[in-house]
């Protein structure tokens, strides 16, 4: 009978737990409802080497622990008397700070904006400046009320400059920046390389051809114009174009110029509010090797947690200056 046993053991529906985690709870409590400085990517590792000590004995947290993180107002407005915050009162805490916006991403684009939020550690701390004023121009701006544009500029506008945008984009909705929108230019247009159509199409972007040509660059590549979108009711146009095409914003938006060779071309942009220099790597240069698709998922999660961190941290800064934010005070039954 041990055969028919370890058939019953095979054939047993397998199930995966989709639950996160407590410590990825804890982490995202954090950069929901933490202390201002909390949510600065350069504080990432050692806001998770703090969690991770916290939650070591019972896989709970405790205001006398979280002090440090957390102004203790905030924290006993989830967890109660009893000062322990519990795996189900995050969970409920992590909901009630979930902007509408983020629902309508993509479930498959959400869950990877989900897992970039955990990897901030990862940015390299030359960008820590950069997004430390880009995500200070959010907060300056968003006092206007005003849709806030960004045009994110590389040479050709086939690559990184692209990635750059969708991502942002992507960033903006989960983090509840529904006034935000970035856009897409280069200083020597080519075309929407396939390469990136394809990385994009791996997390839960639908890309589809529109059927029509836009004009085409110096080296007279095809140029055919995309829809693109990133959730429902959040969609645009992707083809490769110059960063002030009439496509694009032309005034009162933030240039981001994310190439050095870009960088170097537009000392100044025409119709900027505010430019600044955030550069990537080109996957292009492993274009036909074996690290071809791995390169472009890198510099796609890159670029991905960099605008995930300047969201992150613009929310969190708004939450502190906003004091009849919703967040950070929610009346307990």
């Amino acid at each position: 009978m041990a055969w028919l046993y370890l058939m019953m053991v095979v054939c047993q529906p397998q199930t995966v737990a989709d639950d996160e985690g407590v410590f990825s709870k804890a982490l995202w409590f954090v950069h929901a409802y933490g202390k201002v400085t909390c949510s600065a990517a350069e504080k990432d590792q050692h806001v998770k080497h703090f969690l991770a000590k916290s939650l070591a004995d019972d896989r709970q947290l405790s205001l006398k622990e979280m002090s440090e993180l957390v102004d203790s107002e905030v924290f006993q407005n989830f967890s109660g008397e009893d000062s322990i915050l519990s795996d189900a009162e995050l969970t409920a805490a992590l909901v009630t700070a979930t902007p509408a916006a983020r629902l309508r991403l993509f479930p498959k684009l959400k869950h990877h904006a989900i897992e970039l939020t955990t990897s901030f550690d990862m940015i390299a701390p030359s960008r820590y400046r950069a997004i430390e004023q880009l995500s200070d121009w959010i907060v300056q701006q968003s006092e206007t009320g005003e849709p806030l544009n960004f045009v994110t500029t590389c040479t050709g506008n086939s690559r990184r400059s692209i990635l750059s945008a969708q991502m942002g984009n992507m960033a903006a909705a989960y983090y509840g920046f529904e006034n935000v929108r970035f856009y897409s230019g280069g200083t020597a247009p080519t075309a929407f390389n396939p390469r990136t159509i394809t990385t994009l199409q791996e997390i839960g972007f639908h890309i589809e051809p529109t059927g029509k040509e836009a004009e085409r660059g110096q080296i007279q590549l095809s140029n055919p114009i995309f829809d693109i979108a990133w959730g429902e009711g959040l969609s645009g146009v992707e083809f490769s174009k110059m960063h002030d095409d009439k496509s694009n914003p032309r005034s009162g938006f933030a240039a981001v110029l994310v190439c050095s060779e870009a960088d170097a071309d537009c000392p100044d942009v025409a119709g900027a509010a505010f430019r600044f220099s955030m550069t990537f790597l080109d996957p292009k240069t492993f274009d036909d090797s074996r690290f071809e698709t791995q390169k472009y998922a890198e510099r796609r999660d890159d670029i991905g947690r960099t605008f995930l961190a300047v969201m992150a941290d613009a929310r969190r800064k708004l939450h502190h200056k906003t004091a009849s934010n919703e967040y950070l005070v929610r009346p307990r039954n």
